[in-house]
């Protein structure tokens, strides 16, 4: 294992991507296919990202000019494409997640290669954008899931939670999240027992970490979704983290896809670790 601190751009210490997944309805959908529920609560909670928190979110990218990196299953780009089309206009960064929010280790290589077929033309028909990176739903990946990214000729992978900063995972830039930046452990609710977090106690969390990454030369990448954190109060707590980072000058404000291309250049020769599934 390389140890040595990541050397980001222009002698900054920490660079921070704003990742949303656009998933709205999708995954609710995909994991209840097999027996579609009755009632239609969930799926209206969820259908507020596609309404109203989408919109909210990228007002506040505009006003604080972030340019975001956003995963979008194909299915809720043929669903809302006016919504696809104000990230696209925003300048924002899309990146492939499945067309109905497929889980990999739910289907087999040629089930991904068709459903990931069928989102790019999706998002390319409405976004104008065909060269793309990927994030899996549910950050679940297989060994015949970077098969077919290759194939595909996929730009980078942004789903494992192998290092804080960039690294390689089978010859992609490997852009990695992790549960902690995730806004859905701390807010998603369908009824008792879980209890919602308050959000000045999740920013605090989110903070503590973006300090501790910056000591470390890591990746802060927060992932948030849209009907989750485009709640009034959660986005508004993001606003006042935002304000605090902007002031930062440690700070590399970036995509995923740009962090990709950098390491693709910068680390063609470090961080370069197999990824094994072998069970020893």
């Amino acid at each position: 294992m390389n140890t040595a601190q990541y050397r980001w751009p222009n002698g900054k210490k920490v660079g921070v991507i704003v990742s949303i997944d656009f998933d709205g309805e999708v995954p609710y959908l995909w994991r209840t296919r097999k027996s579609p529920p009755v009632g239609i609560g969930d799926l209206e909670q969820r259908r507020f990202g596609p309404r109203q928190g989408i919109y909210r979110m990228l007002e506040l990218f505009k006003l604080w000019e972030i340019r975001a990196s956003f995963f979008i299953p194909g299915l809720i780009a043929d669903k809302y494409p006016n919504a696809v089309e104000k990230i696209a206009e925003g300048g924002h960064e899309i990146g492939l997640h499945g067309y109905r929010h497929e889980r990999v280790d739910e289907i087999d290589a040629a089930e991904m290669e068709e459903t990931l077929q069928r989102a790019r033309a999706s998002i390319e028909r409405i976004a104008g954008q065909r060269d793309m990176g990927y994030r899996s739903p549910s950050w679940e990946m297989t060994d015949y899931a970077f098969q077919v990214l290759h194939r595909l000729d996929v730009l980078y992978d942004s789903s494992l939670m192998g290092s804080d900063h960039p690294y390689w995972a089978e010859g992609f830039p490997e852009i990695p999240v992790q549960w902690l930046l995730d806004d859905a452990i701390f807010y998603r609710y369908s009824g008792p027992p879980s209890s919602p977090r308050n959000p000045g106690d999740v920013v605090d969390l989110w903070r503590r970490e973006f300090e501790g990454l910056k000591r470390w030369n890591g990746l802060f990448l927060v992932t948030m979704h849209p009907w989750i954190s485009g709640r009034a109060s959660r986005l508004q707590a993001v606003e006042v983290l935002i304000e605090q980072m902007k002031q930062d000058p440690d700070v590399w404000w970036t995509t995923c896809g740009e962090v990709a291309d950098y390491h693709r250049k910068t680390y063609a020769d470090e961080f370069h670790e197999k990824v094994s599934y072998d069970i020893e």
